[in-house]
């Protein structure tokens, strides 16, 4: 496998350099992981090395070619895992594609099974309930899933077909430890555009407000997400979308075609076809641990950037490349943002949605704008084939043949989509904070300038439900920062914490100064609110936030990056913690109890909120690798 090499890259100086410090740091981790990838390895289908019993199980439940096939020990072997379910708007439209992809497979002269299904829950319906304390964990669960499905080894590559917030990021995760396989993510596209997602956001404060009743709530909520198909806001699931794509998991210009499309169809059958194309027996051998390395990382870490995506992926990043045997830290985030313009601006950092993105150019203009500014890394490995301009181009049916064009060269709405002549700010909208009250990460592509600094008295609250009851009853009409602690991954699992915007919007609306702070998230919906979230480390593990007081005064600073509490430094190291993290006994219901252990596994926030560690990397390893 090929070592990162920058050769053919004319690249931005500090790109370069946040790069090579990620080969440095991650050397020995990624050579152990290249080199178990190596072993994994072989020549023919694997299946070919199994006892006659062993393998007769694998072919008991096909019937006619395939069947043949399997038994015949030389077409390979295509895995579909998936995580289709018809209760979930981005998820229903997957219950076609695995009939297509085996057509397709046997059109390409090899079979596919379908190998495992993975869990995929909706933090839209479990937002604010008790379900949602699993939804991080899932991530680690799905990987797990992933990996139950790819272990019995008939396999010679594989389709991973997946859409929402954790499923795509544990997919990878969870294929990456089968880093020898080709795999291919599928996408299922987004819904068609609904309700403006400025008239949603209106809805939703007014009703915060007690001004609008929850017949308007959930009238306009269901206009907004109406049918089959990803939610259209930027959030994390279209954030996965355009991640997979530039890291060159996708076939290019797929992420964003909707659903019910004859190009979707297209897709999805071509996938299946490129994948047999490019398992270890053909001219294109390209495993799934040669796409993933350093630059690849790097190249996704600045396509989030510079289209204000995911605050979760300052997570699932980190995660992914470990599981890849690479170190990425939030450090990297921090010094990538400052030279990596923002170029997009897609709901919740302005009206916009997903759909407009697409229209606008979408990932093929943003690509080509990046590559040229020497912003990405162009010569990667990509299911494709070698380097990334492949990615400029964008599919279309021509006479029912699916073919790739050249994608705009300018953007056709100025208000989504820019150029790097021209961008909306400077900067990517994703930094970090540090201080005296750990590090944070905030998302400031929706924050007004005049709002990034504010100073104003602590306000603790150890629930949303507390926070909201205090809200209702007035107690906060004045400047505050808002501190929600014991909501970090040890603690609860980490929910996401969308419930809080729209009260806080309605109270910066009324010329408060208004800030949150928190261990927990807030995903890719974090709007107009400067909010420091994923403080690490979390105050269930003894974190500085445990110390903080109502009434402690609390400077957060965007701009220096910067979040303290403004107490004198040997008072505030002599106070004792509050632990109000919930026990064991508490933390029951709604499955709760099942993942107990994940609790005490689980990494901090900025080492990817990971419940289960990598090989390390061992001297043997190392050497048979050099």
């Amino acid at each position: 496998m090929s070592e990162p090499s920058d050769a053919q890259d004319t690249l931005h100086p500090i790109i370069a350099e946040v790069t090579r410090r990620i080969v440095a740091r991650s050397a020995e981790s990624r050579a152990a992981y290249l080199a178990r990838t190596a072993r994994a390895a072989g020549d023919g289908p694997v299946r070919a090395g199994m006892a006659c019993s062993n393998l007769a199980h694998g072919f008991a439940g096909c019937a006619g070619p395939d069947r043949i096939a399997i038994r015949g020990l030389v077409k390979p072997g295509v895995a579909i895992v998936s995580s289709y379910n018809d209760l979930l708007s981005a998820h229903q439209p997957l219950h076609e594609f695995p009939d297509w992809i085996k057509a397709a497979v046997r059109e390409a002269g090899g079979v596919a099974q379908f190998a495992g299904g993975v869990p995929a829950m909706c933090d839209g319906i479990t937002q604010g309930r008790d379900g949602m304390e699993l939804s991080l964990f899932s991530r680690d669960v799905i990987a797990m899933s992933t990996g139950i499905a790819l272990a019995h080894e008939m396999f010679d590559g594989a389709l991973l077909l997946g859409v929402c917030d954790k499923i795509v990021p544990g997919l990878l995760i969870g294929a990456l430890s089968f880093g020898h396989l080709p795999m291919l993510m599928v996408p299922a596209g987004p819904m068609a555009s609904g309700l403006p997602n400025q008239e949603k956001s209106r809805v939703r404060q007014l009703f915060a407000e007690g001004r609008a009743t929850r017949d308007d709530l959930l009238d306009a909520e269901a206009a907004s997400y109406h049918s089959p198909g990803t939610c259209t806001f930027y959030g994390t699931a279209n954030s996965n979308q355009l991640l997979m794509e530039v890291m060159g998991l996708h076939l290019p210009g797929s992420s964003f075609v909707q659903p019910g499309t004859p190009l979707r169809k297209a897709l999805t059958e071509a996938a299946g076809r490129r994948v047999v194309e490019i398992r270890r027996a053909g001219a294109e051998y390209t495993p799934l641990a040669e796409i993933v390395d350093e630059r690849t990382i790097v190249n996704a870490v600045v396509a989030l950037l510079a289209t204000g995506g995911s605050t979760n992926h300052t997570m699932h990043l980190v995660a992914i490349a470990a599981a890849a045997g690479i170190a990425l830290t939030w450090d990297d985030f921090s010094e990538l943002s400052a030279v990596v313009p923002l170029l997009a601006r897609v709901y919740p950092n302005g009206p916009a949605d997903i759909n407009h993105f697409a229209a606008a150019g979408g990932v093929p203009f943003l690509i080509g704008e990046l590559l040229d500014a020497g912003m990405l890394h162009r010569s990667v490995s990509t299911v494709a084939g070698p380097g990334l301009d492949r990615y400029r181009q964008e599919p279309r049916l021509i006479d029912g043949e699916l073919v790739w064009q050249d994608g705009t060269a300018t953007s056709l709405d100025q208000n989504v989509l820019r150029g790097v002549a021209e961008p909306f700010d400077a900067d990517g909208g994703l930094r970090v904070l540090r201080g005296n009250l750990g590090s944070a990460v905030i998302k400031v592509s929706a924050v007004a300038a005049d709002h990034r600094s504010v100073i104003a008295p602590a306000r603790i609250f150890p629930t949303q439900q507390a926070f909201d009851a205090a809200y209702r009853a007035g107690e906060l009409d004045q400047d505050v920062v808002v501190v929600l602690r014991n909501q970090g991954p040890a603690a609860n699992g980490m929910p996401e914490l969308h419930g809080l915007t729209p009260a806080l919007g309605s109270l910066q609306d009324r010329g408060h100064k208004v800030a949150l702070v928190t261990d927990g998230r807030m995903s890719g919906a974090s709007g107009k609110i400067p909010a420091a979230i994923q403080v690490s480390p979390e105050a269930a593990v003894g974190g500085p936030l445990a110390k903080v007081r109502d009434g402690d005064v609390i400077r957060l600073d965007a701009e220096r990056g910067t979040l303290e509490v403004l107490v004198p430094a040997r008072e505030f190291d002599a106070r004792e913690t509050v632990d109000g993290a919930p026990d064991e006994a508490e933390w029951t219901g709604t499955g709760r109890e099942l993942f107990g252990a994940l609790r005490t596994a689980v990494t901090q926030a900025d080492q990817g909120a990971r419940v289960f560690s990598m090989p390390q990397p061992g001297r043997m390893e190392v050497e048979a690798n050099r």
